[in-house]
C-alpha cells in the first residue's frame, strides 16, 4: 500500500510524477507522435504529480488587513471582506500561484469574540491555522504599530517554531514606510511594507514566502514501515466526534470543552482498532453556545481545514437523525477538495425509524451525491454499534487513494471508451482524447491530452467510468486536460 511515497528531495521522481523511468521514455515518445510540445507535457505531468502542496496561514489581529492580503495572494476577491467580525464563509483554505509555484493559504481573517476578549480569540485563531502551516504570513497594521495583541501572537509564533514573514500592511506610499519600520521591534526580522488593498509590495512579500515555504510539505505520514496511519475525524459540532473517538479508543479520551474557541494544545491520538494502530488528528473540543454560535462555527472551520490538511483519511460524521445540513455539505467540500480519502458514517442510526431512514436514504442522494463513491458506515457512538465496519471502510478508502493505473492499461481503457462513446460534436468539430496517464496518487490524477476543448460533462463521464473499470472507491480523483496547440501557434 505505501509502494508510492514521495521522498522528500526526490527531484527526479517527482518530475515524473508517479511515472517510473521506462514508463516516462514510452509516454514522451508518444507525445512527440501526437505533435505536442514535450516541455508542456513534462510540465502537464510534474504539476499533476505534485502531491500535497505545503501551506501558507495568514494570521494577525482584526481588521489588519488579512482577508484583503488573501484576495490579493490568491488574485480573485474570494476570501470574505466585512467590517462586521463574524462573517460566515463558506471556506477557509483557498489554492494560490506565485512564480510558477503552487500553494495553499489559510485566512484567518474577520472573526473576534468579544465573550472570550479579544487576545483569546486571536490566539485561538492563530493556534488553528499555525497548526496545519508549513509558514506563516503574520499581517500588521503598520499605521497603528504593534499592540499587546500582536505580541501575544508573536509569542504564539515563536513557540511553534514555523517560518514567518512579518507583513507591514496598510503602507501606502513612500512616508507609511517609516511607520512599517518599526515594527523591527517585534523581533521575527524585516517587516515587509504592504498594500494589500492596492497591491503595493504584495510581489516582493510573495517572493520571501516562496523562500520560507518548503517545496513540498513535510510529509510525516506514511513515511515509517508500519507507522500509524493519520485519520481526522470531522464534522460539524455537536454531530459525536468526541463520543465517538471515546467510544473506539475504549476510555475517555477526549476532553469536552463547553467553551467554543478557546486555546488549548491539540491532541493526536493512537489508537488501536482491528489489530492495527491508527492516529486520530483531534478535532474535537468544539461546542456551540447561542451567543457564541457564528463564532464556534467559524472556529469548527479553521480547525477542520487544520485537521484535515494533516491528515490521510477524513472520517466525516453525520448526525442521522436530522437533515444533512449545508455545514455538513461544506465540510465534505472541504475534505474532497483537500484531496482526502473520505468515509461517510451516519451517527445515532440507532435512534432511527423506518420513516427516518426512508428520508435519509433519499437526502444521501440528493444532498451528498458528489460522493457517492465514498464507503458509508452506520454507527452509534453512544452504544458501539457497528464500530467494527470502520476499520474495513477507511483501509478501502486509503487503497482506493493509492491506487495507481499503468499508463498502458489506462489509454488501452481510454482508446475504447473514446471509441465506444466519443466527445459530442460541437461547432462542426469533435475532440478526441488522444491519451494520458495517471500522475499521482493520494488522491489519483490524471492527465489527458486531447486534440480540442473537453466538455466539462465528458469528463464527468470519464472520471464516473475509470471509477467502474478501476475502483477508486473513497476517494477524489483529479482530471487535467491538456489540449494540443495548432502548429506553429506556439506562444514563446
Amino acid at each position: 500500500m505505501n509502494d508510492h511515497i514521495h521522498s522528500e528531495g526526490s527531484g527526479e521522481e517527482h518530475d515524473h510524477g508517479a511515472l517510473g523511468d521506462a514508463e516516462y521514455a514510452q509516454f514522451m515518445e508518444l507525445a512527440a507522435e501526437e505533435g505536442f510540445d514535450i516541455e508542456e507535457v513534462e510540465g502537464a505531468i510534474e504539476e499533476a504529480g505534485h502531491g500535497p502542496l505545503p501551506v501558507l496561514a495568514v494570521v494577525g489581529r482584526p481588521n489588519v488587513g488579512k482577508s484583503t492580503l488573501v484576495n490579493r495572494i490568491i488574485g480573485r476577491r474570494e476570501a470574505v471582506v466585512e467590517d462586521k467580525p463574524g462573517v460566515t464563509r463558506d471556506r477557509v483554505t483557498y489554492e494560490a500561484e506565485w512564480a510558477g509555484r503552487r500553494f495553499k493559504v489559510v485566512d484567518t481573517g474577520g472573526w473576534e469574540q468579544d465573550v472570550l476578549g479579544i487576545d483569546a480569540s486571536v490566539a485561538a485563531q492563530a493556534e488553528y491555522a499555525i497548526e496545519a502551516a508549513d509558514a506563516v504570513v503574520f499581517v500588521v497594521d503598520a499605521k497603528v504599530g504593534a499592540t499587546d495583541t500582536d505580541e501575544a501572537v508573536v509569542r504564539l509564533l515563536r513557540k511553534a517554531g514555523k517560518p514567518v514573514v512579518l507583513c507591514a500592511n496598510k503602507v501606502d506610499g513612500p512616508s507609511g514606510e517609516a511607520d512599517a519600520s518599526y515594527l523591527w521591534s517585534l523581533g521575527l526580522g524585516e517587516p515587509h511594507p504592504v498594500s494589500a488593498l492596492h497591491g503595493r509590495g504584495t510581489g516582493d512579500m510573495l517572493d520571501k514566502v516562496l523562500e520560507a515555504l518548503p517545496e513540498a510539505p513535510a510529509q510525516t505520514f506514511g513515511t515509517a514501515v508500519g507507522g500509524p496511519r493519520r485519520i481526522a475525524l470531522i464534522g460539524r459540532p455537536n454531530v459525536g466526534k468526541s463520543s465517538l473517538l471515546n467510544k473506539v479508543a475504549g476510555e475517555e479520551r477526549v476532553v469536552v470543552n463547553e467553551l467554543a474557541g478557546t486555546t488549548r494544545d491539540p491532541v493526536d491520538e493512537l489508537i488501536e482498532l482491528g489489530g492495527v494502530t491508527w492516529k486520530f488528528v483531534d478535532t474535537a473540543g468544539i461546542r456551540k453556545r447561542v451567543h457564541l454560535q457564528q463564532g464556534a462555527d467559524y472556529y469548527a472551520s479553521l480547525r477542520t481545514a487544520a485537521a484535515v490538511e494533516k491528515a490521510e483519511v477524513a472520517v466525516i460524521l453525520i448526525d442521522s437523525s436530522e437533515s444533512i445540513s449545508v455545514q455538513d455539505q461544506r465540510i465534505v467540500t472541504m475534505a474532497v477538495e483537500a484531496g482526502r480519502a473520505i468515509v461517510l458514517a451516519f451517527n445515532k442510526w440507532d435512534t432511527l425509524d423506518e420513516e427516518r431512514r426512508y428520508y435519509l436514504e433519499r437526502e444521501i442522494e440528493t444532498e451528498l451525491g458528489q460522493v457517492a463513491w465514498a464507503p458509508r458506515v452506520n454507527v452509534s457512538a453512544r452504544t458501539g454499534r457497528h464500530m467494527e465496519k470502520l476499520v474495513p471502510a477507511i483501509e478501502t478508502a486509503l487503497a482506493g487513494w493509492e491506487t495507481r493505473v499503468p499508463t498502458g492499461r489506462l489509454n488501452a481503457f481510454l482508446g475504447e471508451l473514446v471509441a465506444a462513446h466519443p466527445h459530442p460534436v460541437r461547432g462542426g468539430k469533435q475532440p478526441r482524447i488522444l491519451f494520458g496517464t495517471q500522475a499521482g496518487t493520494k488522491p489519483p490524477r490524471f492527465v489527458l491530452f486531447a486534440s480540442g476543448f473537453i466538455e466539462a460533462g465528458y469528463r464527468r463521464f470519464i472520471e464516473r467510468r475509470l471509477r467502474e473499470e478501476f475502483g477508486f472507491e473513497g476517494t477524489p480523483i483529479h482530471i487535467s486536460v491538456r489540449v494540443r496547440e495548432k502548429r506553429g501557434a506556439k506562444k514563446k
